[in-house]
């Protein structure tokens, strides 16, 4: 059975250590060590090496690259050795660096496939923290600017003592499903061919079988009980920071109607041409890549009596 410790961006985490986050002291020498692991981002992208399958590991020498960069305390390896990510700013150049030719900034949603699952989970996770310190920088309580603080896990305003946290924005993503049948939808902007479960944010005051149901209706214009939602795993989705709720709900009505602003199309396909799209070789769908837990709901369902 799939847990959502099987899912890609989610498998292998590290021990995150967090009671070291708050001691500054030890964060100090901790990057110091000469078995500290080190790997960088910047905008949003890891610095993978020359086949791209891995991230580029560097040690205490970070250092010189550039002293004042934000530095974020991701934990600790199954040896003990202290990881960080550090953020490069907008303006450092590989080239003419100490580590010109050593690799390149590589696109998250490209990156993150070819990656092994610990690096993906550190990268997927330094994405999100990274760039919610971007997008943050000033307190919500009174605009004044704030500060990095707990290694990088948190920010506090000087001028009024806020405390800010990043965020997680929970998301339902839902597989439909009425008898033999499952419900695929797709953007305009997706490529020809693509489609994938329905997704769609879920809403203070509801819950996020609730979310699945009204989301369900608003985009394709079936009807579903948000207690007939059968929940399945997650995953921590870093554009920009969401967790992707898998859930699997049956359908109380199957007349499609969709609203244009969300999806181009919908259509129902049966489970067998279900296991079709996931071995490739249905006529003119093709399924969400292996990364994405949209992939995985659809496996589920469909290999479901096989």
């Amino acid at each position: 059975m799939t847990t959502s410790n099987d899912i890609p961006l989610a498998a292998k985490p590290v021990d995150r250590a967090a009671h070291h986050r708050t001691d500054p002291e030890w964060l100090d020498a901790a990057i110091k060590r000469e078995d500290v692991l080190v790997f960088l981002m910047q905008g949003g992208k890891p610095l993978l090496d020359a086949s791209g399958k891995s991230l580029v590991w560097l040690g205490p020498e970070v250092a010189r690259l550039q002293p004042q960069a934000e530095r974020l305390f991701m934990g600790k390896d199954k040896a003990g050795a202290p990881i960080f990510a550090i953020s490069m700013a907008k303006g450092f150049k590989l080239e003419g660096s100490l580590i010109e030719g050593t690799g390149e900034f590589t696109d998250m949603r490209g990156a993150a496939a070819g990656l092994e699952l610990m690096q993906a989970n550190l990268a997927s996770t330094a994405r999100s923290i990274l760039e919610w310190h971007r997008s943050h920088r000033f307190c919500s309580k009174c605009g004044g600017e704030s500060v990095v603080a707990e290694a990088g896990w948190k920010r506090v305003c000087p001028s009024c003592n806020g405390e800010h946290f990043p965020r997680t924005d929970p998301v339902a993503i839902m597989l439909a499903t009425k008898g033999d049948k499952c419900l695929l939808g797709r953007q305009a902007t997706w490529p020809a061919g693509f489609w994938s479960a329905l997704a769609g944010f879920v809403e203070p005051g509801e819950t996020v079988e609730q979310a699945a149901a009204r989301e369900l209706e608003e985009e394709a214009g079936i009807k579903a009980d948000p207690a007939n939602a059968e929940y399945l795993f997650c995953q921590p989705w870093p554009f920009p920071s969401s967790l992707m709720v898998g859930i699997i709900i049956e359908a109380d009505t199957t007349e499609v109607s969709v609203e244009q602003d969300e999806l181009e199309a919908a259509r129902w396909i049966t489970r067998e041409e279900a296991r079709q799209v996931l071995a490739g070789t249905h006529p003119d769908i093709y399924a969400p890549p292996a990364m994405a837990v949209a992939h995985h709901i659809l496996k589920e369902w469909a290999m479901r009596d096989a």
